[in-house]
């Protein structure tokens, strides 16, 4: 589209900014942190699509330190000419009637983020102040608003006094640039008003999502810049971000998986056309006609499995993320599902499927994918744009996905050949397991109080059916148990003793781990299922606590059964349900004179134990030697045990938490998954950072 024929006559007055600030959860969602980062990004989605369009590569953030920000970019400009229907600048236009911009009518884009054409006024509307300059036409033009509202602002902040407009609004010039030099800065102050008083700007929130947006809009540069008090480094400067990629979704992919892959990440490409009866504003009659119009959506999706089990799903319709989904997420499992019920079937003999019927979940397991479309003027469930609503992208999306997977799995490469027939075998893999796994779990539910002599024979429960006071200890080995079944509490605390070190289910399939004595024990004693049929309500206990030698044994033991829960039982993780106990390393008995008992105290850390005696010594205290070291739980009295690692009045804990799942998957596949290089990487990088002390040697 040529820059000339982007101008005022394209945008389309349709109502006013009055129920904006009166109800801004309609167009926003929330006024918390949530709306704020929504307002934010309705500005960049202007700017990124200017990029899409063609016009400028670069988009820049800032956020300053007195609560505003800044978006720039080096696009066409926002239109500066009349527009003859309503007499008002271009720029008043789009920033202060909804309904109002290029997205309308089809002439300043084909595709775009801010779809809606309400994102520009929103964002006045809920501001405090909003500064617009325009680099156009070899001048730089400005406009300032208050609460939508344009005028001048005698100062630089939103306090600052305003006078609006009366008669007519001025489109102030205040200063030249360079022919052909074109772009849009706006800057905004956010309405303390609207917005809650803890709303804030979240820069990992803002970094994540240009992160995403350069992938998405292969050679567009975004950079963030956060000059606000917590967004200083060491040295006081203001941390910068910048994310520029070549390589599109398919490196997204990439950077989304966490697991070895078990396939190339594969590329598919399509489009398709569909008819729509939408309003259209009749230029003789000023009134909305319906008409039928004919669009093309075009689809481009790149997918990997990988030898694991969790799977990640990202949708974006015009470079909009749809987390919730819509019609083109249901396309995309629509055909896979159809496509790869086909193949199985077909090839039930080789891959000794029986007549059983993969499920959706089967098909998933270990799936990365980005799926991403384009349709003009696509129709959303609410302003948010969280769920796609037009109905002929989800047959379009379907029909690309069965003809891009057609082509991979006739194709004669031996790769290819190799990696669809293990990609099958591992949905028979995941299907056997499912049907194992559940017929396990309706066996474990279908029993009554009278069959608890089902659960393992080993685990010693507590009398109380009161799940939120209830306690099932995970002990290592016989001879904590013996220690730990006189000093429970059994009207409350369980004891399961486990042998040695579980098997690591980061590495091991569904079927392996099933098949684990140790593991199943833990997931029947639990009682709540595994994986996917995790239900957290059906838990037996209210806390998990692992309780394992104070040493690098012990610590290898809690770390395969913290891998065990956070991928087949992570809702407890996520609940806060998972404890690992904390025994002490040492025990001082400080000598008193007299017939004074002696004192005993409990240290926790060689640095602990060395600030003990050197006080003790200062003091003239007098204490016991050799000091006892603790090697194991066993070599404890129940009555110490007890007092140290069980008693709620005495013990410390500590709660085991999931705060981010994607980097949590991408540590555990690090430390404990298949691929060694990465890990043995890690650890030549961060050998000089180990605290020796804390290895038990």
């Amino acid at each position: 589209m040529a820059e000339s024929s982007y101008s005022a006559r394209h945008l389309t007055v349709l109502e006013g900014l009055e129920a904006v600030r009166k109800r801004p959860g309609m167009y926003i969602g929330t006024t918390d942190s949530r709306g704020l980062m929504h307002c934010l990004w309705e500005i960049i989605d202007n700017s990124v699509d200017e990029a899409l369009a063609g016009h400028g590569s670069e988009i820049g953030v800032v956020l300053h330190a007195d609560g505003s920000v800044t978006v720039n970019d080096r696009g066409r400009g926002v239109p500066v000419d009349i527009e003859p229907r309503s007499g008002l600048t271009g720029v008043e236009l789009v920033y202060t009637k909804l309904h109002a911009g290029g997205k309308f009518g089809g002439g300043g884009y084909a595709s775009s983020g801010g779809l809606h054409g309400v994102g520009a006024s929103v964002v006045n509307a809920l501001s405090s102040r909003l500064d617009v300059e325009v680099d156009r036409d070899g001048k730089t033009w400005a406009m300032s608003f208050r609460h939508g509202e344009p005028g001048i602002f005698d100062g630089d902040s939103p306090s600052s006094p305003f006078t609006p407009f009366e008669d007519a609004s001025e489109l102030r010039v205040v200063g030249k640039v360079k022919k052909g030099v074109t772009g849009t800065r706006v800057r905004y102050w956010a309405d303390p008003q609207i917005f809650l008083k803890e709303a804030r700007f979240e820069s990992d929130a803002l970094v994540a999502r240009a992160r995403q947006t350069a992938f998405l809009v292969p050679g567009l540069g975004i950079e963030i810049r956060d000059e606000r008090a917590e967004g200083l480094d060491e040295s006081g400067a203001p941390q910068v971000h910048r994310f520029a990629y070549d390589g599109g979704i398919s490196e997204f992919v990439d950077f989304l998986a966490v697991d070895a892959a078990l396939t190339e990440t594969w590329r598919v490409t399509d489009s398709g056309t569909f008819t729509e009866t939408v309003p259209v504003m009749d230029e003789a009659s000023g009134a909305l006609v319906s008409r039928e119009v004919e669009r093309t959506c075009e689809v481009d999706v790149a997918l990997r499995w990988g030898t694991g089990y969790d799977t990640e799903i990202q949708t974006f319709v015009n470079i909009i993320s749809t987390p919730k989904g819509g019609t083109h997420l249901a396309g995309f499992e629509q055909g896979l599902v159809r496509f790869f019920r086909k193949q199985i079937e077909q090839n039930a003999r080789k891959l000794k499927a029986g007549s059983d019927k993969p499920e959706k979940d089967d098909i998933l397991t270990g799936l990365t994918a980005v799926v991403t479309v384009r349709v003009p003027e696509p129709q959303f469930e609410g302003q948010t744009k969280e769920v796609l609503g037009t109905a002929a992208v989800r047959q379009i999306v379907t029909r690309a996905m069965t003809k891009g997977l057609e082509e991979r799995f006739a194709s004669t490469r031996r790769q290819d050949k190799a990696e669809t027939g293990t990609l099958l075998e591992k949905m028979v893999s995941e299907m056997k397991s499912r049907i194992s796994l559940r017929a396990q779990r309706d066996t474990a539910r279908r029993k009554s109080s009278l069959e608890s002599s089902s659960l393992p024979a080993k685990l010693i429960d507590c009398r109380s059916r009161d799940i939120a006071d209830t306690e099932l200890f995970i002990v290592e080995g016989d001879s904590a148990l013996g220690t730990a079944r006189p000093a429970r509490d059994s009207e409350y605390q369980a004891l399961l003793p486990i042998r040695g070190k579980i098997l690591n289910v980061q590495k091991a399939s569904v079927a392996e781990m099933l098949n684990n004595v140790e593991c199943g024990s833990i997931i029947k004693v639990i009682g709540a299922g595994s994986g996917r049929d995790f239900d957290i309500d059906s838990a037996r206990y209210g806390k998990v606590i692992l309780m394992s030698d104070a040493d690098v044994d012990g610590a290898h033991i809690r770390t395969l059964l913290l891998t065990l829960f956070f991928r087949y039982m992570r809702p407890m993780l996520e609940a806060g349900r998972v404890y690992a106990a904390v025994p002490p390393l040492h025990r001082v008995v400080v000598q008193n004179a007299g017939r004074k008992p002696n004192d005993v105290i409990y240290t926790y850390s060689e640095k602990e134990l060395q600030t003990l005696l050197s006080d003790l010594r200062r003091r003239g205290k007098k204490y016991q030697e050799p000091i006892q070291r603790y090697k194991g739980l066993g070599e404890m009295d129940a009555d110490q045990l007890a007092e140290t690692t069980m008693d709620r009045a005495h013990r410390t804990l500590r709660r085991v938490r999931v705060e981010d799942a994607h980097s949590a998957a991408q540590v555990f596949e690090l430390l404990m998954g298949n691929d060694v290089a990465p890990r043995k990487e890690f650890l030549v990088e961060n050998a000089d950072d180990l605290d020796r002390e804390r290895i038990d040697a």
